[in-house]
């Protein structure tokens, strides 16, 4: 039996891949953290197939049924939201297979991030404005940061920052980024991104916070802060599609 880590996407089920897809029919058991995956994801499951919710277990609960499954023989979708490579908390479950000798498979997924950026209708790297992402998080009361990877020390880059688990650290965000990007930095806040019930905030570090206090928003959002989000129109085109610089796959056309 193998063990499918499946990334789900962000909410939307169109935005399954179609391995992924394939793979949730055909497995006999089916676990799926159900406070961020809609049962519209897993809906596809074979008829008679073991479908659990794992919101409300432990990683040794999980696992349990992981366990029992290889007892019977039977192949797992352990179904995640967004992408599994990203705050997927799948490393010690990952951990504990090979521990008892169990074969795994990952199956990437639309990131949170991307999912968000095409709701904004935005690209997040502009030439000459934003060439880079960081992908973080605050600590609030999950697992502490590392050393040296804190918000002050990304905010010094300037760069587009997806942050994440942050959206009741806005007061916190606020005061550590606006030194470094300023107070009018263009700021989008995006609530369960490819749900029914998605919602875009958009504004700037000095008056984020309470749009989002209206809002009532106070979990499950992703928050994108740089200058890449504001309205840019003066930027140069990208050197890919640029006539005068020729590449392997267009070279010089002779006159």
């Amino acid at each position: 039996m193998k063990v499918y880590f499946i990334g789900a996407g962000p909410g939307d089920p169109e935005l399954l891949t179609l391995k992924a897809a394939k793979r949730i029919a055909a497995c006999p058991v089916c676990l799926y953290a159900g406070s961020l995956v809609p049962a519209e994801v897993v809906a596809g499951a074979p008829e008679g197939a073991l479908v659990a919710d794992t919101a409300p277990m432990t990683l040794e609960e999980t696992h349990g049924l992981i366990l029992q499954a290889r007892e019977r023989g039977e192949d797992v979708a352990r179904v995640h939201s967004g992408d599994p490579s990203l705050y997927g908390a799948i490393a010690e479950q990952i951990r504990l297979l090979k521990r008892d000798g169990i074969a795994y498979e990952i199956i990437p997924g639309v990131p949170a991030y991307t999912a968000a950026a095409a709701a904004l209708g935005q690209e997040l790297t502009v030439p000459e404005v934003a060439q880079s992402i960081v992908l973080t998080r605050v600590s609030m009361k999950s697992t502490g940061m590392p050393a040296g990877e804190t918000l002050e020390n990304f905010a010094r880059t300037g760069t587009t920052l997806a942050i994440h688990l942050g959206i009741r650290a806005l007061r916190e965000i606020e005061r550590v980024l606006t030194p470094h990007y300023g107070a009018e930095c263009p700021v989008a806040v995006v609530y369960r991104v490819g749900w029914p019930d998605q919602m875009i905030l958009r504004g700037s570090l000095s008056d984020i916070q309470a749009k989002v206090r209206e809002s009532k928003i106070t979990r499950t959002a992703l928050i994108l802060v740089g200058p890449a989000l504001a309205e840019v129109t003066e930027f140069p085109d990208s050197a890919l599609y640029d006539p005068t610089k020729p590449h392997v796959l267009r070279p010089v056309k002779e006159a």
